[in-house]
């Protein structure tokens, strides 16, 4: 697969995906990277400023790249409890964040549960604004993925975006149910884009939005990705919603 193509349009970003992004271990791939950098960057073309926020930071590959789209005085917030493989992850994650430039202006760690934060305390961390990208990648367990789609929402801005990685994963076959049943229970939100894997280690993502903010992203994502851009798209609870693959293509039928 051609990689040379899955580029941000920020060239301090689309460096750290060309010559940095596969050398941090990871899972997260360097297409949805790619993607959400361009969110962001097209979110502050549109006057929208706020914070980066994600849980399940692990060695920091997906996030290096989403802190480096950021705005002055915006801050990029990792959460994770760092013991997996080995309680050196801090440490590593902390080691790849300087090599490219992250400094504690930039950035907030946060060293804790998830599922014990309240979205006050989280507030506290960031300081003044809402997060407007929210990247979830944390238990896969029903619950708590609730309670992270529960406390993003809490702390989003309302033309903000949260993320979710390894949907439609076949390692976690049921994940996207709890997503559909949010949704439900959350009728003003939306999936608003899929993006497609580009291997079982670099699983889709779900870009997840209030209604009112889907025009700001849909037309725009899929003119700036149109070589990616799946054109029948997807059906999300009755819903369209766009598609961006690494491979787009339509079966033939005879």
């Amino acid at each position: 697969m051609d990689r040379s193509h899955f580029i941000s349009g920020a060239p301090v970003v689309d460096r750290y995906l060309q010559e940095g992004y596969e050398a941090v271990r990871g899972m997260s791939s360097r297409f949805a990277a790619a993607i959400s950098a361009w969110c962001l960057k097209h979110q502050a073309s549109n006057g929208i400023a706020g914070h980066f926020a994600e849980i399940g930071t692990f060695q920091g590959r997906y996030f290096i790249a989403q802190a480096l789209a950021l705005e002055p005085g915006e801050r990029a917030l990792g959460i994770d409890l760092f013991d997996w493989p080995t309680a050196a992850t801090l440490d590593i994650f902390l080691a790849n964040c300087r090599r490219w430039g992250l400094s504690d202006a930039v950035m907030t760690v946060w060293k804790a549960d998830s599922g014990q934060m309240s979205p006050e305390a989280l507030r506290a961390k960031l300081g003044d604004g809402p997060v407007r990208f929210f990247h979830i990648d944390g238990d896969h367990s029903p619950e708590p993925l609730k309670r992270d789609l529960d406390l993003a929402l809490a702390v989003l801005h309302p033309q903000g975006l949260i993320c979710l990685d390894d949907m439609l994963h076949p390692g976690y076959p049921f994940l996207a149910g709890t997503v559909e049943r949010w949704l439900v229970t959350n009728p003003a939100m939306r999936l608003m884009c899929v993006i497609d894997r580009e291997d079982i280690v670099a699983a889709p993502k779900f870009l997840i939005c209030h209604i009112d903010a889907v025009p700001l992203y849909e037309t725009a994502l899929m003119e700036r990705f149109a070589a990616f851009h799946y054109v029948l798209g997807g059906d999300a609870l009755g819903h369209f919603c766009v598609v961006l693959t690494p491979n787009p293509r339509i079966a033939e039928v005879d």
